[in-house]
């Protein structure tokens, strides 16, 4: 009897791991960690050029004013004279590249092609990860870049340390024509929500372009890791130093605005193109992915920066 109850408790039974073995897993397409929403790119107003140089003809302020006549009886009065003066050897803005080559063994890619296409992919993460340093170079980038170009009169400090909602105030005071967004570290974002939540303000959030961001003012502060902190995406320590950006966007708004070159062959999305360079005589199938972009400032008061603002500050609350 013994044996028999023994032998209905499963000792010959298919175990786990065998199962395992013979079961259909439920597969899903690779996850990439370093992956991020870039919304920078998403909310910035791209203009296509087509020779990959754009010219920013600038007025030249203050030297040839034109004073303007307002008389109710002008056949009396001299009606004033001038011009308004142009920048001479304007800035010109061309466009960079950003390359890869894909290498795909066609062996690999013929025989493990379910369920997912080898192929597409690996063009895939490469394509995300242009788009991530395309985002970084439009802050970073040591000529176009947005970090490097603001205007001296457009740069503050902020009053303690910390990102308060006086130094976004402030800020606010320097980009104060139909401002768009701020930008910040993530860290930077939660270090100005401290400094809110200390003062009894917290601040509201607003949904944009299916993203959910807090408000300041109104205006929504955008989260980036392309803004370091001490040099770094990913800082280990809580203590650091990063910038808050201010941007206006937009052409028409004398803004700032992306850059792209339209028309390219092979093109797959805004400024990026795939092509297929052929087949080695070992079976390697090789892709150029190229991204070409750039930014522009069309006005000095369309950018201010808060510059070394400490993320590292933390209170206790009585409770």
């Amino acid at each position: 009897m013994a044996e028999t109850a023994s032998n209905k408790s499963g000792i010959n039974a298919l175990g786990r791991q065998a199962a395992y073995q013979l079961a259909n897993v439920t597969k899903t397409t690779p996850q990439f960690g370093a992956i991020t929403p870039k919304w920078l790119t998403q909310l910035l107003e791209f203009k296509a050029l087509e020779a990959g140089i754009y010219r920013v003809n600038k007025v030249v302020e203050g030297d040839t004013p034109l004073d303007i006549l307002c008389s109710q009886d002008p056949g009396k009065v001299t009606i004033p004279q001038g011009y308004v003066a142009y920048q001479e050897k304007p800035r010109e803005y061309q466009l960079g590249a950003i390359s890869t080559i894909i290498n795909v063994d066609t062996t690999v890619s013929d025989v493990y092609s379910s369920p997912y296409e080898q192929v597409g992919e690996q063009i895939a993460l490469a394509i995300e990860s242009l788009k991530e340093r395309q985002e970084s170079q439009i802050i970073n980038n040591d000529d176009y870049g947005l970090l490097k170009n603001v205007a001296d009169s457009q740069r503050i400090k902020p009053r303690s340390g910390a990102p308060t909602p006086d130094d976004l105030d402030e800020l606010l005071s320097k980009v104060w024509k139909e401002p768009s967004f701020f930008l910040a570290h993530p860290r930077a974002v939660a270090a100005f929500q401290r400094e809110c939540t200390r003062r009894g303000v917290p601040p509201p959030t607003g949904n944009i372009a299916g993203g959910t961001f807090i408000l300041w003012r109104g205006i929504p502060l955008i989260p980036t890791d392309k803004l370091f902190v001490d040099g770094l995406k990913n800082p280990k320590g809580k203590a650091g130093k990063t910038n808050i950006l201010l941007v206006r966007t937009g052409e028409n708004k004398r803004g700032v605005i992306g850059l792209y070159q339209s028309g390219l062959p092979g093109e797959q999305s805004r400024g990026l193109s795939v092509r297929f360079r052929g087949i080695d005589d070992n079976g390697v199938a090789s892709y150029l992915l190229s991204l070409y972009c750039s930014a522009a400032i069309l006005a000095d008061d369309a950018l201010a920066v808060l510059e070394e603002v400490d993320v590292g500050l933390y209170y206790d609350y009585p409770r």
